[in-house]
């Protein structure tokens, strides 16, 4: 898998703990934040990361978001 990109923004929203969990659960998966990743109008209502340059994942609460992420992870 690629780089996850994290908006700085979005950490308040919850993908903070996202970002926390992958650490803990996936140390060899590489993580950055980001001060702003272009998708403004997503970053304000949802939780969202994105995985290489392309591919945006987003869920409605920060534990589909990891969900998501661990399932991409295997």
């Amino acid at each position: 898998m690629k780089k996850i990109n994290y908006c700085c923004k979005n950490l308040k929203l919850g993908s903070k703990k996202v970002y926390k969990s992958i650490k803990a659960r996936f140390p060899d998966i590489k993580q950055k934040k980001r001060d702003c990743l272009g998708n403004c109008r997503l970053c304000s209502k949802q939780c969202f990361v994105t995985v290489g340059k392309t591919n945006v994942i987003y869920a409605s609460t920060p534990r589909k978001l990891y969900k998501e992420l661990a399932q991409l992870m295997g």
